[in-house]
């Protein structure tokens, strides 16, 4: 028997190992193919060796993306069993790409959201590139380690950090941009707050509107077509600020060429016209939503799990739409700093923005959908499963949290992070239902255990009022002493009932459907995510500074 088990556990470990090579091997070829192509493509540059190191680390830092970052999209609809892990997987890494390539933008600031002020490297591109450099290893070593660790953290907090540290450390404490940094630490408390209320807000909504009702089939003819609506208003909206900013001027220069149609061109797109737009093809979704759940009616049974089925297809969509608008935001993340490395040498200077060739941008793309596919379902697992446990209905609430947050915020000017905002949907959703749990599912049976508690202890003190009288009694007959005996004992009895309900209470309040280990591990891995990956890119730039000179 021992010796089956040893093979077993051999078998497994050489599985394990196996599949573990495969993945170190496909990820050093891609990098190894992307440091020899930029060597090779750039052989005119005079330090092309040091930009292809930078585009090799870059490729690093996008799979690192893709293996951390991207579990928020897909993580609730593969734990509610919308998408098996492996669909999950591929509709992300096509929709991520697609949104890199497509909106990722000709021009990104790699200085992010002015962490640093570029004016204090006087024009020395060196440092400068050294710390861009420091700070694109410091971000990619970070997320490489959280997603060792299974904790999600934010690549955008991750790269400031970095940015952060190894600005300080090539030009002093003064480089950096303390408000900013302020906004960040406040983003920390904001983002997942905002996004757990919505998610918990939308759940809610659609447990009092259809799950609780007696006829569930009827309720939810007449609300799916609803929520689902607001969804693709939340999402198109969303996509529309988020993810086709760089393309948008070129959006409206297609649409002018329409008969009816002028619109004004402007950089980026308006909230009102995103709005309104959003709101059209929300209208043709409710009557095509509508449509549809009316025609299956037939088939759909009067219980939650048959009412969870309307929600599969709109999960997928938010999958889809959210690994697009991510790739069209966060690839900078992974090309930013790369960018301004191979502006800073072509150029020979130090500029806030920088112009980024389509390889550069290919980089970013390849390497966040390889990242996932290889790295990926550590975190989408933690995401989906390890948390609380998902349906389609509390993943939709999530989804719905992560595009009506981003988008209530930006529009408020408040500092949010999209990964914050996800896992704090799925605390917000798990919170709920331990809510839910005590208030209405045990509800009744807490307040018969008080009512049994009250009861039990009116008897206890008619027993102790009779035992106390019989005591005091003078002349005492055999049956008084029998009665004294019957009393202990009933006191006795009391007491356990007693005991043993509030400790039926005691449990019943304590039911937890969130995993507070993880939380705890999450939101400890949320705080050092900064100054983490700030010391650790000091320390790369004093070294990377220490072996160039």
């Amino acid at each position: 028997m021992e010796i089956h088990t040893v093979e077993k556990l051999q078998k497994q470990a050489l599985k394990k190992s196996s599949a573990d090579f495969t993945r170190l091997g496909f990820s050093l070829f891609f990098m190894i193919g992307v440091l020899t192509y930029s060597f090779l493509s750039n052989g005119g540059i005079s330090n092309n060796m040091f930009l292809a190191v930078a585009a090799l680390i870059g490729a690093y830092m996008a799979m690192n993306i893709g293996a951390n970052d991207v579990a928020n999209n897909v993580g609730p609809a593969v734990g509610s069993k919308a998408l098996t892990l492996t669909t999950a997987i591929i509709i992300a890494a096509i929709f991520e790409a697609a949104g890199a390539l497509i909106a990722g933008g000709e021009v990104v600031k790699t200085i992010k959201n002015g962490i640093i002020d570029i004016s204090a490297f006087g024009g020395n591109s060196d440092p400068f590139i050294w710390a861009m450099m420091a700070a694109l290893l410091a971000a990619a070593l970070w997320l490489n380690f959280a997603t060792m660790m299974k904790a999600p953290v934010s690549t955008t907090h991750s790269i400031v950090g970095a940015v952060m540290g190894a600005g300080i450390a090539a030009a002093g404490f003064s480089v950096v941009n303390w408000g900013t940094m302020a906004e960040i630490v406040a983003s920390w408390v904001v983002s997942p707050l905002l996004g757990g209320i919505v998610a918990a807000a939308f759940l809610f909504a659609i447990k009092k509107s259809i799950v609780m009702k007696d006829d569930k089939v009827e309720a939810a003819k007449v609300y799916v077509p609803i929520f689902v609506a607001l969804m693709s208003l939340a999402f198109i909206t969303y996509i529309i600020l988020k993810g086709v900013q760089q393309i948008w001027p070129k959006i409206l220069g297609y649409l002018n060429m329409l008969p009816l149609v002028s619109l004004e061109i402007t950089k980026s797109p308006k909230f009102s016209l995103a709005f309104t737009i959003a709101f059209i093809i929300s209208i043709f979704v409710y009557f095509i939503v509508k449509k549809r759940v009316g025609a299956n009616t037939t088939t759909l049974q009067n219980s939650r799990d048959s009412v969870n089925t309307l929600f599969t297809i709109p999960l997928i969509f938010a999958a889809a739409l959210l690994s697009f608008a991510h790739g069209a935001n966060d690839v900078a993340n992974a090309i930013g700093p790369l960018a301004a490395i191979h502006d800073a040498i072509v150029n020979g200077g130090v500029s806030s923005s920088a112009s980024i060739p389509l390889w550069v941008m290919g980089i970013g793309a390849l390497g966040i959908s390889l990242g996932l596919a290889l790295y990926g379902p550590n975190l989408i697992k933690t995401v989906g499963t390890e948390i609380t446990e998902l349906d389609q209905i509390r993943a939709f609430s999530i989804a719905m949290a992560a595009s009506v947050t981003v988008i209530f915020a930006s529009q408020l000017g408040l500092p949010v992070s999209s990964t914050h905002i996800a896992i704090g949907g799925v605390f917000g959703v798990g919170f709920l239902r331990e809510w839910m749990h005590v208030k209405d599912e045990k509800n009744h049976t807490i307040e018969e255990d008080i009512n049994i508690i009250k009861d039990e202890q009116l008897n206890k003190e008619i027993y102790k009022t009779e035992l106390k009288n019989l005591q005091d009694k003078i002349d005492k007959s055999q049956n008084d002493y029998i009665r004294i005996v019957e009393l202990y004992k009933l006191i006795e009895n009391e007491k356990k009932i007693i005991k043993s309900t509030k400790k039926s209470i005691k449990k019943a309040k304590k039911v937890q459907y969130v995993r507070r280990d993880a939380v705890k591990k999450i939101l400890a891995a949320w705080l050092i995510t900064v100054p983490a990956a700030a010391i650790l890119a000091g320390v790369l730039f004093f070294t990377i500074k220490g072996i160039m000179i």
